[in-house]
């Protein structure tokens, strides 16, 4: 079944339509033809992203497993605990 769009629902449609053509014309004239954001583009910058979100994950794991295969020194002496003064 198909109804056909009349009224507000056609004229706001048309409005949102051509508001989106005039931004995209205006950020063509700021940025340039060439500097146009596009899905693509935004999918490459979000690759980009999450390949260095998992080379910095990689990196602290790496920097973890180094400081837990270092051998600890053994301290055999008591601590001694810190007694805050009463006020």
């Amino acid at each position: 079944m198909v109804v056909e769009e009349t009224g507000f629902i056609a004229v706001s449609r048309s409005v949102v339509s051509y508001a989106a053509e005039m931004l995209a014309g205006m950020e063509r004239k700021i940025v340039g033809e060439r500097n146009v954001r596009t899905a693509q583009g935004n999918a490459y910058e979000a690759m980009r992203a999450d390949q260095a979100r998992a080379q910095a994950r990689a990196d602290v794991d790496e920097m973890v497993a180094a400081l837990a295969a270092r051998p600890r020194p053994r301290n055999n002496r008591p601590t001694r605990t810190r007694v805050s003064p009463a006020r």
